[in-house]
């Protein structure tokens, strides 16, 4: 029978068909971090349960830890310094592997896990975590639970997992000039709305997604849970294949394994006449930079478009929490903050892409920018680049890996007020601090907005360098 990937990935880890609707399924990996693990741990302990296969388990400190550019990192707050401190103490006690505050390569588990060789097409992936979608750029199905299913993770390697709808989006067309994945995924949410994709696993196809590389691919699968989307996966084509065999020494090593590894990946489609639920067709060659305006993903409009009339009390409600008024246009709009880092975009492409804009440009003043790399592999690659050099530079701050601004959980946080420019991938109120103003765009709109001191057309900018 006719299978879409979705359901080619979800069957080969089918342990057994519970009813209907749901499946105990087995995952390949499982990645923590330090919020989301303690009331898990908890639950084992009480139990007497042991984790079932260490090994299939990586844990990493992300989300409260500062990113001061100290040489030695310190959790100062002591609620946050006590979840790091439970996380070591866990990952100890049952021999799971830990990218700890002041590990190297510690980061963000959506960051490091690919690059470190540790997704492979056709996998299942799974982690307390809602952007766990990233890894379908790689053709892995990822997906994120709650406390209780981490419990139950660790304990058996499995999940009480409900099935999805397949939908399928096709985007062809060339990306102008000026645009990227961050923009393309925007639009996408727009068009389709915050629960657009709610129930579905949603697979990208076309010309226009086969034209990005592997870390646009990321943002683009990463996002999609912006629209409702319980996952997000693109067929493995060549780019994603050599990816992986460049991240992964042990297939390098091993031509038996590889050939194995290859020949399996080869079968990672959905078939010809596989039958989606629901399907879409977007034209990404009329695409501009897309920006938001309100307080969810899908409040954007092209940055050259104007604020829209409220259409619902949600959109009223965005309208009076940002300081905005319909037929506003967002191009000029002034900003005090740019916030470019983030599992969205704190890559290394994302990093040179900013100061493909910036040039010799400086700082804007009256504007605080932060880059927060996604990880410590990101941050020696641009260091090594002369990248955050150059950074430095123009005025920016270069800090250490981490979560950092996408959400207020650490030392980085937005005053009241404050309008930011933002590479990350949520702009709800109050999510990058009470009051504070988020504004949604690509790596290159927000280097565009630190330099000028505004929202600013990025195509304005790189037309001055041609």
């Amino acid at each position: 029978m006719s299978k879409t990937l979705y359901r080619k990935l979800v069957d080969s880890h089918t342990v057994a068909q519970l009813d209907e609707d749901n499946v105990l399924l087995y995952a390949d990996l499982h990645l923590m971090n330090e919020y989301t693990s303690p009331q898990a741990f908890a639950g084992l302990h009480e139990r007497g349960l042991a984790t079932l296969y260490p090994g299939q388990n990586v844990a990493t400190v992300s989300h409260i830890i500062p990113t001061h550019p100290d040489k030695f990192r310190i959790i100062g707050d002591a609620d946050s310094a006590l979840q790091a401190s439970n996380l070591k103490r866990n990952c100890d006690k049952h021999g799971i592997p830990l990218f700890d505050t002041n590990d190297r390569w510690q980061g963000i588990e959506h960051v490091i896990a690919p690059e470190h060789g540790m997704i492979r097409p056709g996998m299942v992936v799974i982690c307390g975590d809602s952007h766990t979608t990233t890894y379908g750029a790689l053709g892995a199905l990822g997906f994120g639970i709650g406390t209780t299913e981490v419990e139950h993770l660790l304990a058996t390697q499995t999940l009480v997992y409900r099935l999805a709808r397949d939908m399928r989006i096709r985007i062809d067309g060339a990306l102008p000039a000026g645009t990227t994945a961050k923009d393309l995924v925007l639009m996408v949410i727009a068009r389709i709305g915050a629960q657009g994709a709610r129930g579905y696993v949603v697979e990208f196809c076309g010309s226009a997604i086969a034209s990005l590389s592997t870390e646009a691919r990321f943002t683009l699968c990463n996002m999609a849970v912006e629209a409702g989307a319980r996952g997000a996966l693109i067929a493995p084509d060549e780019t994603a294949v050599q990816y992986v065999l460049a991240h992964c020494p042990d297939l390098a090593g091993d031509a038996g394994l590889k050939a194995r590894a290859l020949a399996h990946w080869q079968t990672l489609f959905s078939d010809p006449d596989a039958r989606f639920d629901i399907e879409y067709d977007f034209d990404a060659s009329g695409l501009a930079p897309i920006v938001t305006w309100g307080t969810s993903p899908d409040q954007a409009v092209p940055v050259t478009g104007v604020v829209p009339e409220a259409a619902n009390a949600s959109e009223a409600r965005a309208l009076q929490y940002t300081g905005l008024a319909s037929g506003m246009p967002l191009e000029g709009l002034t900003i005090q903050h740019v916030f470019i880092g983030s599992c969205t975009n704190g890559r290394i492409e994302d990093l040179r892409a900013v100061v493909d804009v910036i040039g010799e440009r400086k700082v804007a003043p009256g504007v605080r920018a932060m880059v927060v790399p996604g990880s410590g592999a990101v941050r020696d690659q641009a260091e090594h680049e002369g990248i955050a050099a150059k950074l430095v530079a123009a005025g920016f701050e270069w800090r250490k890996p981490g979560c950092s601004m996408c959400l207020a959980m650490n030392d980085d946080v937005l005053a009241p007020g404050t309008r930011c420019a933002s590479t990350t991938n949520r702009n709800f109120e109050g999510r990058q601090g009470r009051g504070a103003i988020t504004h949604l765009m690509s790596p290159a709109m927000a280097a565009a907005a630190a330099v000028t001191g505004t929202i600013t057309d990025v195509r304005r900018l790189l037309a001055d360098h041609a």
